[in-house]
């Protein structure tokens, strides 16, 4: 099943330039092992070297985010979205 990925601007040079991307997977971690063999690269800006997803990225599956569902293991379905969001820190 195809599940369809929203790819923020920071990662858009690794896709081509393509803001949507659709990958396969049961899961999120087989999610991003696909969308490392389409766009080679991609998942070490995501994850950490262990597998774990980077403090500073953020993953949403249809509008909730993976930390407070199975994370990495969270299951997929048809029709699902997944956005890649990284974290944005300022203030004055």
């Amino acid at each position: 099943m195809l599940i369809k990925v929203r790819i923020p601007t920071p990662l858009r040079k690794i896709t081509n330039g393509l803001d949507e991307v659709t990958a396969e997977g049961r899961n999120v971690a087989e999610l991003l092992n696909d969308l490392e063999v389409k766009f080679p690269g991609l998942k070490e800006r995501i994850c950490e070297p262990d597998g774990k997803l980077r403090r500073f990225v953020n993953l949403y599956l249809n509008d909730e985010d993976i930390r407070f569902k199975k994370n990495m293991e969270t299951e997929l379905k048809e029709n699902d979205e997944v956005s890649i969001i990284p974290a944005i820190a300022g203030g004055f």
